[in-house]
Order: C-alpha cells, then sequence, then structure tokens
C-alpha cells in the first residue's frame, strides 16, 4: 500500500475540512486515518491516506494541495509515508 501523509496548518475558517477532502475523493484518494484539532482559532490536521488507486503523479497531488491550501488560507503539505518517517526518527 502507498500511503502518505498529508497535513493542514492555518487559521480556523468554515470549509477546511470540506475542501481538502472532497480534493481527496475526486482524485481516489482514501483516508486512512485523521486527526483534528483547533487551538485558540488555530487548525491543524493529520492525514494517512492510502494513494493506491491514483492517477496522478505524486509531485502533481502534491502541488496541487499546496494550491489548494493557497486558495483556502491553510499550508497543505503531502509528503510519502517512508520519507516522513525518516524525517521524524529519533
Amino acid at each position: 500500500m502507498k500511503k502518505s501523509i498529508i497535513t493542514v496548518v492555518g487559521k480556523d475558517t468554515v470549509g477546511i475540512i470540506a475542501r481538502v477532502c472532497a480534493y481527496l475523493a475526486d482524485n481516489n484518494i482514501n483516508i486512512l486515518d485523521i486527526s483534528q484539532t483547533i487551538v485558540q482559532g488555530y487548525f491543524n490536521m493529520m492525514m494517512i491516506v492510502d494513494m493506491n488507486n491514483v492517477s496522478k503523479e505524486f509531485g502533481t497531488i502534491a502541488q496541487e494541495l499546496d494550491a489548494l491550501g493557497e486558495t483556502i488560507g491553510v499550508i497543505i503539505k503531502c509528503q510519502r509515508e517512508e520519507i516522513f518517517d525518516q524525517m521524524h526518527r529519533i
């Protein structure tokens, strides 16, 4: 299974989850696990997603998520699971 980590961070506004999840559904990206919190008006979400059924290149997905984040006023980052794991080893 090709897993990726998607993080979304920014000022809380209406529709962040809806817009991100709509993009994922439109691109056949399945959410395996999700955690989100709002702390003093700041939104933070982390998702583990399955990218097995995606027809686009990983780089294209990452760029489109970045552009979506700019549109809705948040920062969206998408990383392959293996790279994320290597970056966060102790």
